[in-house]
């Protein structure tokens, strides 16, 4: 079963930067996409970030374009969304998953997530 962590979530005030990670285990990481996506209190699961296997190509959600930044250690088996000029509308729970085929950005098309990481971002 793949297990995928993420870290690095926290308080922080409009403007500031975050960088999450997600560890991922028991898969051959070389062998997926990896994505982002993150869920606020009563709104569904919107996408953030994806990533090819290569980590050569990335894909961002309109509301984030510009400010965020995905990449992935592939001999660590990490991948990572830089958070930068956070807004108090980026508050959300964020959680990473993974995927073997092309880029999706529908959550309905992902099987696997980690337990999600709390980012609360204060006006």
């Amino acid at each position: 079963q793949v297990q995928l962590v993420e870290s690095g979530g926290g308080l922080v005030q409009a403007g500031d930067s975050l960088r999450l990670s997600c560890a991922a285990s028991r898969l051959t990481f070389t062998g997926y996409w990896m994505a982002w996506f993150r869920q606020a209190p009563g709104k569904d699961r919107e996408f953030v970030a994806a990533i090819d296997l290569g980590g050569g190509t990335t894909y961002y959600g309109d509301s984030v374009k510009g400010r965020f930044t995905t990449s992935r250690d592939n001999a660590q088996n990490v991948v990572y969304l830089q958070m930068n000029g956070l807004k108090p509308e980026d508050t959300a729970i964020y959680s990473c998953t993974v995927r073997r085929a092309i880029l999706s950005r529908r959550p309905e098309d992902y099987g696997v997530w980690g337990q999600g990481t709390q980012v609360t971002v204060s006006s």
